[in-house]
């Protein structure tokens, strides 16, 4: 399995995150409490051409790696999203991969339950937009164990690289880290924090380029 993101895959990733608006620069506040210069707002891929060209980049980072799985699991609420237009796109590809995700809230009525859309059984790929704090993971993780299936990698689009925070604290380890290490899933990323800056140092866009100081302090400071 190839857990390191393809250098060009990622750097098409961040020129086209960057274009829809997706990837922005300034100062924005984290769950951690940090002022960052960049935010990835994964909300922003809010139309049919955005979300058909980032699954493109989901399947061909998936197909690239060799990781085998037989479901895709999207975590509510971001990652329904994810996972359905992935599954499309890895049909169109010639691989047909039936997808399932959750509610946040049980349903009483019809057929009930948190869990909709496909069987979980098999190895089971858990497809995101980024790893915060390794929350979504781990109640993944459980449900599908719950429904007798196994866990086997997660994908995402960004790997910030940044270490985790708990309680005002920080540790010594990235949520994406936590999840390899502590949760013993493989994290398969687009692209990095270390690929965005590399775009932005080698931008012959002034504006563009001036945005790599403070990603680089920030990543300095924050960063594994």
């Amino acid at each position: 399995m190839s857990r390191d993101p393809d250098p060009q895959l990622a750097a098409e990733f961040v020129h086209f995150a960057i274009d829809a608006g997706v990837l922005g620069f300034g100062e924005f506040r984290t769950k951690a409490g940090r002022l960052s210069p960049y935010f990835f707002n994964a909300g922003a891929f809010d139309d049919g051409a955005k979300l058909g060209a980032l699954a493109a980049f989901y399947a061909r980072r998936l197909l690239a790696s060799g990781v085998e799985f037989d479901v895709i699991f999207g975590p509510a609420y971001k990652g329904i999203t994810l996972a359905a237009a992935l599954a499309v796109e890895l049909a169109r590809r010639g691989h047909n991969k039936p997808f399932a995700y959750n509610r946040k809230e049980a349903k009483d009525h019809g057929e009930g339950g948190t869990l909709v859309g496909a069987k979980l059984a098999g190895r089971v790929l858990i497809v995101d937009d980024v790893i915060s704090a390794g929350t979504s993971v781990r109640e993944s993780i459980a449900m599908i164990r719950a429904a007798g299936a196994t866990p086997c990698a997660v994908a995402i689009a960004l790997d910030r690289q940044e270490r985790a925070a708990e309680g005002g604290v920080d540790l010594p380890y990235s949520a994406v880290q936590y999840v390899e290490r502590e949760l013993k899933l493989p994290t398969l990323a687009i692209a990095t924090l270390a690929d965005l800056l590399g775009v932005l140092r080698a931008s012959a866009s002034p504006a563009l380029a001036a945005h790599a100081a403070p990603v680089a302090a920030y990543r300095e400071r924050y960063g594994v």
